[in-house]
């Protein structure tokens, strides 16, 4: 770690301390503090410091300060603030990147910061400003960018203009913007908000805005006034055709020594073992050059690598355009990693823990006692209620699944969810493919070409998402409220695939060993999957559920929750309803339970913790010829950078949506999921990511509420017409009209209680609780042949059922009512079952408990309660042993876990 001085600047002491940015300039050879109402006036003498803090809800804090040097700057002032942009990365603990910022030449990410828009003023700060009175300056800027922009000032001459750019004239009375034949729908809805922000800064909101097209100058007085302005109109000659550039020089790799020398290292094959933690590096990528700064380097070493860069960048000639960055060791961004071969991809755990001790610290300094960092909240945003239906993917057949089917699925098959919900106004459509992690590449393929064409004949726009086993997002668990994954497969496909092969059907078999993980967060969010039966797919931070040849084992993680006990007793009851469970914890487990595992073996024993997750990014995609696109990061978003000219990608590390722009290229779902999957499939831009994460395809004007959540979302701005320079025109002159018949017309709702063909349904559980699902089919399920446009009307035809679909389903019993007698692993008599303890012996409660000093002997340990005395089981339990039998099971268990009975 670098060492922190004595003398580190007072300006520094709270640095860092609260979200959002802090901004200094080079006043007098010293550091002054910028006030907030002064952000984003920059002076072309003078040199800045700025800071932006973001505390992520998981993980350490980002730190990023950016040096900026106007075009008038003195030296001195430019050497001072790259040396206090050092200075203050070791206030900080060495753990921000920095970045140098030449007036005209800004990073996209420091641009973000001032939106809409930097315009550098002429002149040099001071801190005692005084008001500026006088004639009205005329001022001509060009607008380049377009998710931020770069505004410039130039010469206020009718040589100026041109075909490509877009200007903007800024008068007394009025703001004329000039749009370039040349120049794009995007750039010229841009230039509006930089005309709307001068409006508001410069003119009090009291001025008239004119927009000028290129080429189109009779029968308009705007047109006639903004060229008399320039001496009387004169055509713009045509430019010359650009340069084109010459190959890039190869990425060469340097050393700085402790003298500021640069000891060239390597060239384009460059490795991570190349970097060593005690020194410092300069990577030359031509138009960028990254410093990269080992941990153990002190704040000496760094001071002179920085030196010597800026040095070099000036003694070699290279563009103002160059960007230099500044990174520490264990922050390198994802562009550096890029140029090095097998970089890792995984956040070092120790960076991880060092990063949570600080966001620990803060919360502590502000007077929370920190024990844990909290769980992320993972509420669904949507209503789970609604109606849901379940297709499995057989090849070019679908099959719809019955009430009592919908939520058991095969890791061999893929199948379709459909799930309709109350939204805003009107009801809304989700649809989910999902594949299983075995099936075969025949059934992956015809899941996705369904699905698209189910998603596409509905006029609703539905959201589209294609997620993978292993990988479903909660969202998807709460709607299916309980879930039940079993190994094998019933499509065609899969079984031709394990007969070719040669290989065992492990489809899930009742009368076969078969062991299940229990995970979830609450009764309406729990599952249970089927794993490997062998004693290596144990972990101590679960519970499991191990059926074997008439018998049933509940097994209990030794770091598993009550919560997790609560699920587990619930969902036995679901998997089976023959049998009585026999509860094993941790440790305690008997022979037959070991040897139906294949015997004894390790497994992981450690807490399982919740991975980094960084905060949403936001990327657009540039669609080029042959269906391949270039990516951009759009820093800072807002719900304006959703551009319909576009498609965007929103990165969500678990997740990622492709929201796709009206006025785009892409014009099918399955072509936006076609880009999402080669996203996930880059190296550079996915890093971390897996490829089976969640995709979802969201459409402009069908955002839903689990994608809005993201942004500070304004419905207002949702559905107005035409382009993005149109709909930006209109708002700014207060004529925005919304599209008619489109986007947000309220539909027909459908009755949360029927599913869309008008037969109510119903799904009963166990606890009694009713849930719209799909209709009962009168058969197995009903096959549906593949096709086009046939295909998705026949689909969402009425499905032919019986009368029993329209009926509620009849309540299964309660497992605990229905013991096998022949269930001998249980170790139960028909006297054990009695409720009320006849002709068993009587113990006290304090002998019982599983905590017990001096515990009593062979007795059925699953039942301990059975042996209290009447009057002691209606002491500790408030209730009769009578009273006590009629409860649910898992109540029972809650109840007996309380008192250290179970």
């Amino acid at each position: 770690m670098p060492i922190v001085t004595k003398d580190m600047d007072s300006a520094f002491q709270t640095a860092g301390a609260n979200p959002g940015l802090e901004i200094w300039c080079i006043e007098n050879q010293r550091l002054v503090s910028v006030s907030k109402s002064s952000h984003g006036k920059f002076y072309t003498g003078s040199a800045y410091l700025v800071l932006n803090a973001v505390f992520p809800k998981i993980g350490p804090p980002h730190y990023d300060i950016h040096y900026w040097l106007g075009t008038e700057a003195k030296k001195v002032d430019s050497s001072l603030a790259s040396e206090k942009a050092l200075e203050l990365d070791a206030a900080l603990g060495s753990c921000s990147v920095q970045y140098r910022e030449i007036q005209g030449q800004e990073s996209q990410k420091f641009l973000s910061y001032f939106r809409p828009c930097l315009i550098p003023i002429e002149g040099v700060f001071t801190s005692k400003q005084g008001s500026l009175n006088g004639e009205y300056q005329v001022h001509l800027y060009t607008c380049k960018g377009d998710y931020v922009v770069h505004v410039k000032e130039v010469p206020f001459v009718r040589t100026t203009l041109n075909h490509e750019d877009v200007f903007i004239l800024d008068t007394a009375l009025k703001i004329f913007l000039f749009s370039g034949c040349n120049s794009t729908i995007q750039e010229r809805a841009k230039a509006l908000e930089v005309v709307q922000y001068i409006k508001e800064n410069k003119h009090g909101g009291k001025c008239e805005v004119a927009t000028i097209e290129d080429g189109k100058f009779v029968g308009d007085s705007d047109v006639g006034e903004f060229w008399s302005l320039f001496g009387g109109y004169a055509p713009i000659p045509r430019e010359s055709p650009p340069i084109q550039e010459s190959e890039a020089p190869p990425i060469k790799l340097f050393w700085i020594n402790l003298q500021g020398k640069l000891c060239e290292t390597g060239t384009n094959a460059l490795s991570k073992e190349m970097l060593e933690t005690d020194k410092c590096y300069m990577l030359d990528c031509d138009s960028e050059i990254f410093v990269w700064m080992g941990r153990q380097t002190l704040l000496t070493e760094r001071r002179t690598a920085i030196r010597a860069i800026e040095d070099f960048v000036r003694n070699e000639g290279r563009s103002i355009k160059t960007h230099l960055t500044f990174l520490s060791e264990g922050l390198e961004s994802t562009i550096f990693r890029s140029y090095f071969t097998n970089w890792p991809r995984t956040v070092e755990l120790r960076l991880y823990e060092e990063g949570k001790e600080k966001v620990a610290a803060i919360f502590k300094h502000q007077g929370y006692e920190v024990k844990e960092l909290p769980e992320e909240d993972n509420e669904p945003s949507i209503d789970c209620s609604g109606t849901i239906k379940v297709w499995r993917v057989d090849g070019d057949e679908l099959s719809l699944l019955s009430v009592t089917e919908l939520t058991k699925l095969y890791s061999g098959d893929c199948y379709i969810v459909q799930y309709t919900f109350p939204g805003n106004g009107r009801d809304e459509t989700l649809f989910y493919a999902w594949v299983g992690s075995k099936s075969v590449m025949e059934d992956k393929t015809a899941v996705v070409s369904h699905i698209s064409t189910m998603a596409d004949s509905i006029r609703t726009n539905p959201v589209m998402a294609q997620i993978h086993e292993g990988k479903e997002p909660a969202q998807f668990f709460s709607i299916l409220h309980r879930l039940i994954i079993f190994k094998g497969g019933n499509s065609s496909g899969y079984r031709n695939f394990i007969e070719e092969k040669g290989m065992v059907d492990e489809t899930y078999n009742e009368n076969l060993v078969a062991l299940f993980r229990v995970q979830g967060t609450s009764p309406d969010n729990m599952q249970a999957i089927q794993v490997d039966q062998v004693s290596t797919s144990l972990n101590s931070s679960y519970c499991y559920i191990l059926q074997n040849e008439g018998s049933i084992y509940t097994w209990i993680g030794s770091l598993s929750s009550a919560r997790d006990h609560n699920l587990l007793d619930r969902l036995v009851e679901l998997l089976n309803t023959k049998w009585l469970p026999v509860s094993v914890r941790e440790g305690n487990e008997p022979d037959i339970f070991w040897d139906a595992l294949g015997g004894k073996a390790e497994y992981p024993k450690g807490k399982e913790i919740q991975g980094f997750t960084d905060d949403p990014h936001l990327f657009a995609l540039k669609i080029i010829k042959g269906g391949d696109f270039k990516v951009k990061e759009i820093y800072n978003y807002t719900q304006d950078d959703l551009i319909t000219e576009d498609v965007l990608l929103l990165d969500c590390q678990r997740e990622i949506y492709v929201w796709v722009g009206l006025h785009s290229a892409v014009k099918s779902k399955q072509e936006a999921l076609n880009l999402g999957q080669k996203f996930l499939e880059m190296d550079v831009l996915a890093e971390g990511l897996s490829v089976d994460i969640p995709i979802y395809i969201v459409t402009e004007g069908y955002e839903p509420p689990f994608f809005t959540c993201f942004f500070s979302w304004n419905h207002s701005k949702e559905n107005i017409v035409g382009n993005s320079f149109e709909r930006k025109l209109a708002i700014l002159k207060g004529k925005a009209k919304s599209v008619e018949g489109h986007a947000r017309t309220p539909l027909k709702a459908t009755s949360r209680d029927s599913t869309p063909n008008g037969h109510r349904s119903f799904s009963a559980f166990s606890n009694g609780r009713g849930r719209s699902s799909s209709p009962l089919p009168g058969s197995a399920g009903d096959r549906l042949l593949s096709s086009s446009t046939p295909l998705a009307k026949k689909l969402f035809e009425s499905s032919p059922a019986n009368d029993s679909a329209e009926k509620p389903m009849p309540q299964p019993e309660s497992p605990a009512t229905e013991l096998s007698s022949s269930n001998e692993s249980a170790s139960f008599t028909q006297k054990d079952r009695n409720v009320d303890g006849e002709n068993l012996p009587i113990h006290p409660y304090e002998r019982l408990r599983v905590v017990s000093a001096n515990p009593v002997t062979g007795i059925d340990l699953t039942k301990r309660e059975i042996y209290l005395s009447n009057e002691e089981f209606r002491e500790k339990f408030g209730m009769p042993k009578s009273a006590f039998s009629k409860l649910p099971r898992w109540k029972q268990n809650k109840l007996k876990m309380s008192l250290d009975l179970f």
